[in-house]
């Protein structure tokens, strides 16, 4: 297989049109590769870096990647699978996710070779006229073709104006860099085709679409921060490890061929091992927790992260570090303000919930009465779920 064969490998969901890209990428021109940064979402996960790997794919035969912060689209939020009318972002919030997502963005691809373009860089200077002629390159007939326009406007759920002008403000994107490619994933196949269209409106070359599947949370719905399913960029490797055992057998398979860099040969014997029964999945977990650390944190971390599964989760010995939480007094403590404090549950709510799932121990004993208090004595150990530990110490007033 040779390297341009290599782009259109396991990775990818649908690219559109292929034979056209192909030819392209042959003739040796140097392509324009389009990648729209959300910054109402700051934090990448694995699931972001599918198509993160693929574009320094692109970048070591030469192209040009233009990274285009949101920063107008932002405010708005991608409508996309959304049930409900995001609220929008103050420019101050805009900006200081963008720094956060391009510090993770560099944990992937070359930033020396990619190029950051703001959108207020031609949409601040749009005028009504502007925003006319736009307009007029899309029909209300093609947005309710957009699947949640049309569910949320069946259902008879608010659907505003400035919602509909995110497809047609992300397509004009492509016309002011004259993008010969653009990258996403599956679920922005409607507002990357419609930049497309409105290329070829303008009488421009339309651009080439690359989508990358959606890789599902360890949980198997939606990888999102909100379910609290995500395997960050930014995890330390023991995290990054553990969150990854943590996932279904059910996944594996989505999971070795979408994130893993295990060569496809070998993938192959291993999904015949699994079907035969002749290899235990939790096995190839690990070797696929492996791959994941060693990527982002190098071969040292990852088999330091592996021993310290091993010992904690397999020979249940306590983690080599574990952090301490400093109580005042001795005073006796209730769980859920302990769970709250210790950065165990982000609010009572969420500690409560811990409680009644049974997912919390105090000295390895389940945690069952929401209302319990404890006696914080030095070296409690406290427990929530399987991999976050804090130990209790008592400061002296």
């Amino acid at each position: 297989m040779d390297t341009i064969d290599r782009i259109f490998d396991r990775t990818v969901a649908e690219v559109i049109v292929r034979e056209e890209l192909e030819q392209k990428l042959r003739s040796g021109r140097k392509l324009r590769l389009k990648l729209g940064l959300d910054p109402s979402k700051p934090n990448l996960h694995i699931g972001h870096a599918i198509g993160l790997r693929k574009l320094r794919q692109f970048q070591e035969l030469g192209h040009q990647i233009v990274l285009i912060v949101g920063d107008w689209t932002a405010r708005i939020g991608d409508p996309s699978g959304r049930d409900a009318s995001r609220t929008m972002l103050s420019a101050e919030e805009v900006q200081r996710n963008a720094e956060t997502y391009m510090q993770q963005f560099n944990i992937v691809v070359d930033r020396s070779r990619t190029k950051v373009r703001w959108q207020s860089e031609w949409f601040g200077k749009f005028t009504l006229t502007d925003v006319f002629d736009l307009t007029s390159r899309f029909t209300m007939a093609q947005m309710m073709a957009h699947e949640t326009f049309r569910k949320r406007w069946e259902e008879g759920r608010p659907l505003t104006l400035m919602e509909l002008m995110y497809p047609a403000l992300q397509a004009y994107d492509s016309v002011a860099i004259e993008a010969d490619i653009e990258f996403g994933g599956m679920d922005q196949k409607f507002n990357i085709l419609a930049g497309r269209d409105l290329q070829s409106s303008l009488g421009l070359p339309p651009q080439d679409v690359f989508l990358v599947p959606l890789l599902p949370g360890t949980d198997g719905r939606k990888m999102s921060k909100s379910f609290g399913n995500t395997i960050d960029l930014t995890d330390p490797p023991d995290q990054m490890y553990g969150k990854a055992m943590s996932i279904s057998d059910a996944m594996l398979d989505e999971y070795l061929t979408l994130v893993s860099e295990i060569a496809d040969a070998e993938l192959e014997e291993i999904r015949h091992e699994l079907a035969r029964g002749t290899v235990n999945p939790r096995d190839v977990k690990m070797r696929l927790a492996h791959d994941i650390v060693r990527q982002f944190h190098g071969e040292k971390a990852a088999r330091e992260a592996e021993a310290e599964f091993v010992r904690v989760f397999q020979q249940r010995e306590l983690p080599s570090e574990i952090p301490v939480y400093e109580c005042k007094d001795d005073q006796p403590i209730a769980i859920i303000k302990l769970l709250v404090g210790a950065g165990l549950a982000k609010s009572t709510s969420e500690a409560r919930r811990l409680i009644t799932q049974g997912g919390v121990r105090v000295n390895d004993e389940k945690v069952q009465d929401i209302s319990a208090v404890i006696e914080p004595r030095d070296g409690t150990i406290v427990r929530v779920g399987r991999r976050r530990f804090v130990e209790i110490k008592r400061r002296d007033q």
